[in-house]
């Protein structure tokens, strides 16, 4: 029995380590005072064990970002 995690984005297409998304929504960044505008690439993302709603990546102005699958489509 595998008890792998399937993480979704908000358009219900899997996700898997190394894919590219593109955020469907303006999101500000908790501490500090960058917002990612909407159609902004997230390359190389990193899922996060355990959590299907949530992924790691790196965003151009911002390193180490946590982002819901919610507020993202596979590119």
């Amino acid at each position: 029995m595998t008890d792998e995690i399937k993480v979704k984005d908000s358009n219900g297409n899997l996700l898997k380590d190394g894919d590219c998304v593109t955020l469907i929504k303006d999101l500000p960044v908790k501490g500090t005072s960058v917002t990612l505008k909407r159609g902004t690439m997230i390359k190389n993302i990193r899922l996060v064990e355990d959590d299907a709603e949530h992924i790691e990546c790196n965003a151009e102005k911002v390193k180490g970002l946590v982002l819901k699958t919610c507020f993202l489509k596979k590119a």
